[in-house]
């Protein structure tokens, strides 16, 4: 099993920043995906951006140039730089890790954008 804990997110006013971080924990593969999906209200969750043990990331077009991911592999956490954010990046942001046919899932933290 894997866990995983987030930290980060809260409340800002339109255009600022915030950043999130995650620690994976338990039976982690040195090949992986880890990365960041998001859920608003009413919505289905999708993803937000995503980086491999390799380091080749993949992002949502409505965040490209705003958010930058990051990761450590020897401490297996992950991190997303959220710049320029706007109200309907106001969601509830989850942590994910995907390794050998699975997926695993963190608590969520809210991201809420003022404007």
């Amino acid at each position: 099993q894997v866990q995983l804990v987030e930290s980060g997110g809260g409340l800002v006013q339109d255009g600022g920043s915030l950043s999130l971080s995650c620690a994976a924990s338990g039976s982690i593969f040195r090949i992986n995906v880890m990365g960041w999906y998001r859920q608003a209200p009413g919505k289905q969750r999708e993803l937000v951006a995503t980086i491999t043990s390799g380091g080749n990331t993949i992002f949502a077009d409505s965040v490209k140039g705003r958010f930058t991911i990051s990761r450590t592999n020897v401490k297996n956490t992950v991190s997303l730089q959220m710049n320029g954010l706007k109200p309907e990046d106001t969601a509830v942001y989850y942590c994910s890790i995907s390794q050998m046919g699975q997926r695993f899932w963190g608590q969520g933290t809210q991201v809420t954008v003022a404007s």
